[in-house]
């Protein structure tokens, strides 16, 4: 799942828009995408395994061969402890952090409805589950398209920008995940697995451009 991640996401920073000391858009976009914020790092490094597999299932060519300390059960549970906790130290807010930390974990949530069984309980666990949707395009369409679009509906009506950069940069940054997402679903497989822990990192700017984005936008 790529775009359903940007929508809870977006639906956190719409569920708490005005509360004082709310996380912002950016950090938002970092809890629910830091799984995959340091999943690249470690395929470049060689400690988790990813191969392109044309037809491994109807949606993405690729291959989760071995990626335990990001994506199993048990490291998205202690990911999401350490992210909250983390947050509650640096800004004293324990109920924002208990937020982010949810959506820490949603990655893994939304990973296991998606995924084919790859996703291991634990590392180590020779046990993996995932529900497969991603054995259906049409499905998973449905199903993507329409968390994303309805969190951005919410995120527009629960917040307001203050200027140009506030109204224009979100919907530049809308159309550019869903011209990402197309790309991914009808576009040629990767050339290689360095493109794909490359393309990976680029993510962190789509984290900054959050940030960029929520400094120009406040509660409706």
């Amino acid at each position: 799942m790529f775009i359903g991640h940007y929508a809870v996401g977006h639906a956190g920073r719409a569920a708490l828009p005005g509360r004082p000391g709310a996380p912002s858009l950016g950090t938002w976009f970092l809890a629910v995408q830091w799984l995959d914020l340091l999943w690249p790092l470690l395929v470049l490094a060689g400690i988790e395994r990813v191969r392109i597999d044309p037809g491994n299932t109807a949606f993405t060519p690729l291959d989760f061969e071995h990626y335990p300390y990001t994506h199993s059960l048990l490291a998205a549970l202690v990911w999401a402890v350490g992210f909250a906790a983390v947050y509650r130290w640096r800004t004293g807010n324990g109920r924002a952090a208990l937020w982010l930390g949810g959506g820490v974990f949603s990655h893994w949530v939304l990973d296991w409805i998606t995924h084919g069984p790859d996703l291991p309980l634990w590392p180590g666990s020779d046990v993996k589950v995932g529900l497969g949707l991603w054995n259906s395009v049409p499905g998973t369409l449905v199903v993507e398209v329409a968390l994303f679009v309805a969190a951005v509906v919410w995120y527009a009506r629960a917040t307001r920008a203050t200027d140009a950069v506030g109204r224009w940069a979100w919907w530049v940054l809308v159309a550019f995940l869903a011209v990402i997402y197309v790309g991914n679903v009808f576009g040629p497989p990767p050339p290689g697995v360095s493109a794909i822990g490359v393309a990976g990192l680029a993510l962190w700017l789509l984290v900054a451009w959050a940030y960029w984005i929520d400094r120009h936008r406040v509660a409706a």
